[in-house]
C-alpha cells in the first residue's frame, strides 16, 4: 500500500522544472501529449511546447470559451480567448505527469475540473525489456485498444483518458515505465464498482465475485448475481461514487476504483482515491457511438479479470445478433425516446446518443433530429416535443430516469397533449424497463426487440412493456 502511495504521490507532483534533460530556446515537438479528465464534451489539445530559459511552458487549448483560469501548484494563470477557444500557457515538466485545475462558466455556476497533462519527448522506451505480440481486435469500440506484451503484460489505452498497465501476479512493473500510465496489479479481486453499467458486463464473463464493493445499494441492483452477492456479504455497499467510504476501501484492500464519467463532476473524489494509493478508472463506454461499441467494453474487463476468452465469446455472441439483421430495408417507422421531467420538460436523448443508434440499426428512425451536438440528453417544451413527434410511429418512455408508467392513460394525465399523438391512437406506446442501463450486456438482444417491434414480429418483449 505504501508503494502505491508514494508512486502516486510521486506522479502528482507539481514539478516546474524541465528535469535533466538540456532545451534549448526555442519551440518543441513532443513525441506523445496525454490530456486527461474532465467529461470528454470539451475538445482539449496541445499542440506546441516553448522552452524559454530551459523552462518548458505548454500551450493548452480548449475548444470553448468557456474557460477563464487555470491553477498550477496555487499559481493562477489566466486564459486568452482566440477563435471561439481558451488558451492556457502552462510552465510544466517533461516526462511528468502534472494535474492542474481549469475553471469553467458553461455550467450554472463556475466550476473547477481537475486536468492530467504528460508530455513525453520519447526518452526512453516506456515498457523496455517487453516486446509487443499483438493488439486486441476491436469491432464496434472506439474509445480503447489494449495491446498485450511479452511475459503477459497488456496495455490499455482509454481515448480521452489514460493508459494502464496490466500486470500479472508475481510480477513487477518495467523499470522506467512512463508515470502517466497507471499500474494495476493482478489479481484484481477488491474492486470497487461505482460504474453500475459495468457490472453487467462482469456478471456476463462470470468475474462478479473480483467485486468486492460497491457504489450501487442491494435494492437498487436488477442483475441476479449482484444482488446475491451483496444478500450474501460477499459484495459491500462503500458508498455511492460521489461519497465513498474511504476507511472501508482501505479496509477491503481496495485495488481498483472503477468509476463512471460522473466521477469528474467530483475530482476530489479521484484525486483522494489517487492519493490513498487506489487506482482510479474511469469507464468511458457511454461515449461509444456505436451500441455494440459499449457491449465490447466487456473484452478490456476480460483483460482485467483474466478472461479473455470468455470475454471474446460473449461478445461474438451479442454481435452475431446484430448481424442477422443486416440486409433488412429500413422500416422508415420513427420513434420517440423520452421521459418527462418533473418541471414538465420532455428529455429526450440526443441523435448522436446510442439509443438514436440503436433506433437506427434495429431498422427505424429517431424521431429528434437538429439536436445540441455532443449532448447525451435534452429537455424540450411540450410544444417542441408536440412539434417533432406527434406523428411519430413509435412511442418510448424512459423509466431509467423517472418512475415507470403503467398505461397510456396515465401518460395523458401527464399532459393532455398526448390524446392527439398519432402512436398513442394507434396503440404503439411501450415504456422500458427501469433497469434499461444495468444492461450493457445485451444491447444485441435490446436492437433485435426493437427491430421484432418495428416489423410486427414482437411475439414477447424483456426489455419494453406494451401500455394499453
Amino acid at each position: 500500500m505504501m508503494k502505491r502511495i508514494l508512486a502516486m504521490g510521486a506522479a502528482l507532483l507539481l514539478c516546474f522544472s524541465a528535469g535533466a534533460l538540456a532545451l534549448e530556446h526555442g519551440t518543441l515537438s513532443p513525441e506523445r501529449v496525454t490530456i486527461t479528465g474532465g467529461t470528454g464534451r470539451v475538445a482539449i489539445h496541445c499542440d506546441e511546447v516553448r522552452v524559454v530559459e530551459g523552462q518548458a511552458y505548454a500551450v493548452i487549448v480548449f475548444d470553448s470559451p468557456n474557460y477563464t483560469r487555470a491553477v498550477l501548484d496555487d499559481q493562477t494563470y489566466a486564459a486568452e480567448h482566440e477563435d471561439g477557444c481558451s488558451v492556457f500557457t502552462l510552465p510544466v515538466p517533461l516526462n511528468e505527469a502534472v494535474t492542474f485545475g481549469a475553471t469553467t462558466t458553461a455550467m450554472s455556476a463556475a466550476h473547477e475540473i481537475a486536468y492530467t497533462l504528460f508530455i513525453g519527448t520519447g526518452e526512453g522506451d516506456p515498457l523496455a525489456g517487453l516486446e509487443r505480440e499483438s493488439s486486441m481486435e476491436l469491432v464496434y469500440a472506439e474509445g480503447f485498444s489494449v495491446d498485450f506484451y511479452s511475459g503477459g503484460y497488456a496495455l490499455i489505452d482509454v481515448k480521452d483518458d489514460a493508459r494502464y498497465l496490466v500486470v500479472p501476479q508475481g510480477k513487477d512493473a518495467p523499470e522506467g515505465l512512463d508515470p502517466a500510465i497507471v499500474v494495476l496489479s493482478q489479481p484484481l479481486d477488491s474492486i470497487y464498482l461505482a460504474a453500475s453499467s459495468a457490472m453487467a458486463l462482469f456478471d456476463a464473463i462470470d468475474a462478479v465475485d473480483r467485486i468486492r464493493l460497491s457504489g450501487t445499494r442491494a435494492d437498487d441492483w436488477t442483475i441476479e448475481s449482484a444482488q446475491q452477492a451483496m444478500a450474501d456479504g460477499t459484495m459491500l455497499f462503500a458508498g455511492k461514487y460521489s461519497e465513498p467510504d474511504y476507511e472501508l476501501l482501505l479496509r477491503e484492500g481496495c485495488d481498483l476504483a472503477i468509476e463512471s464519467t460522473m466521477i469528474l463532476h467530483t475530482p476530489k473524489v479521484g484525486e483522494l482515491l489517487r492519493m490513498l494509493g487506489i487506482p482510479v478508472f474511469i469507464d468511458r463506454s457511454s461515449y461509444e457511438p456505436h451500441p455494440l461499441g459499449r457491449t465490447e467494453w466487456v473484452k478490456l474487463y476480460g483483460v482485467l479479470t483474466g478472461r479473455i476468452e470468455e470475454a471474446q465469446a460473449f461478445f461474438d455472441g451479442q454481435a452475431q445478433m446484430l448481424k442477422t439483421l443486416f440486409g433488412f430495408p429500413n422500416t422508415e417507422k420513427t420513434v420517440a425516446f423520452f421521459y418527462l421531467h418533473s418541471n414538465g420538460a420532455a428529455v429526450v436523448r440526443g441523435e448522436e446518443d446510442y439509443i438514436a443508434r440503436m433506433i437506427d440499426l434495429a431498422g427505424g428512425r429517431y424521431a429528434f433530429t437538429g439536436l445540441a451536438k455532443g449532448s447525451a440528453s435534452v429537455q424540450m417544451t411540450m410544444e417542441e416535443f408536440y412539434r417533432a413527434a406527434v406523428d411519430a410511429d413509435v412511442l418510448i418512455y424512459n423509466a431509467t430516469i423517472e418512475a415507470p408508467i403503467s398505461s397510456v392513460d396515465e401518460l395523458i394525465q401527464k399532459d393532455g397533449l398526448f390524446a392527439a399523438f398519432r402512436a398513442v391512437r394507434e396503440g404503439s406506446v411501450y415504456c422500458t424497463d427501469s433497469a434499461l442501463y444495468q444492461a450493457t450486456d445485451r444491447i444485441g438482444s435490446m436492437i433485435a426487440e426493437l427491430h421484432a417491434l418495428l416489423t410486427g414480429e414482437a411475439n414477447e418483449l424483456a426489455f419494453l412493456t406494451h401500455l394499453n
